[in-house]
């Protein structure tokens, strides 16, 4: 029975995220953590980064058929962005939890405010049509980024789609080479975690199992539906999240 819950939890995470263009570990890791899954923040991050995994596999599948993902601005950032995905699980390592639980909660507000507006981290900004990304700037975003997929479970997307597009992508090159990226950063991170024991791969794989179907479900729905209220009702619900994550932490 829980398995069948985790699947659904997946299919939901991996299709809203495709819809929203963000990564499924902003929902994942209060998913673990406030329905009881795992103990502690750092388990649920460790959980979720393990499964945010299928989702930069299974996008990146999908947009190779699209061709559109830029495997040059990827391997710049890939080094900064597995540097990051090192770095963070370390930090993850030695935060008290409910200090994660704070910062968690706080980070959440960001995508808490661009849903709010109706808005996807993608459409912050508008790319000028560059392809070069010299390697300082790659591996300044992709540390940045990957820092924050390791030590939140993340995929890092809603930091670098918008990081990419100001550095001259256009919009949908940017989301296809973030989830590139997303690959070895999240394996990384998984790494880390799991060796440190913070993985709990019982949850991850019904959760990857599900994740993979969600996002193929997720464009499909996308072009049925009223994006910019679902965004909305979405943001309620991550504000709800943000707030109780802040509460934890605090308390």
């Amino acid at each position: 029975m829980l398995n069948l819950l985790l699947v659904g939890a997946g299919i939901g995470v991996g299709a809203v995220g495709s819809m929203l263009g963000i990564g499924g570990g902003i929902f994942m890791v209060p998913l673990l953590l406030l329905a009881g899954f795992v103990a502690t923040s750092p388990e649920a991050v460790g959980t979720s980064a393990a499964a945010v995994m299928a989702t930069g596999l299974a996008s990146t599948a999908a947009y190779l058929r699209k061709k559109v993902t830029n495997w040059k601005a990827g391997l710049a950032l890939a080094p900064g962005a597995v540097a990051g995905g090192w770095i963070g699980p370390w930090l993850c390592g030695i935060i008290g939890a409910g200090w994660l639980e704070l910062a968690f909660g706080v980070f959440l507000l960001y995508p808490t405010a661009i849903l709010l507006l109706g808005k996807q981290p993608k459409e912050l900004f508008r790319g000028k049509g560059r392809v070069a990304i010299g390697p300082l700037a790659g591996a300044a975003v992709g540390l940045v980024a990957g820092t924050a997929s390791g030590l939140f479970g993340i995929g890092g997307g809603v930091l670098m789609v918008p990081a990419l597009t100001l550095l001259g992508l256009d919009i949908l090159p940017a989301v296809a080479t973030s989830l590139f990226v997303m690959i070895p950063t999240s394996a990384m991170s998984t790494a880390r975690h799991a060796l440190a024991g913070r993985v709990h791969w019982e949850l991850a794989l019904p959760l990857m199992a599900g994740i993979v179907v969600g996002a193929q479900v997720g464009p499909l729905l996308s072009a049925r539906l009223p994006a910019r209220w679902l965004r909305r009702l979405f943001a309620l619900v991550l504000a709800y999240t943000a707030v109780t994550m802040i509460q934890r932490g605090i308390t």
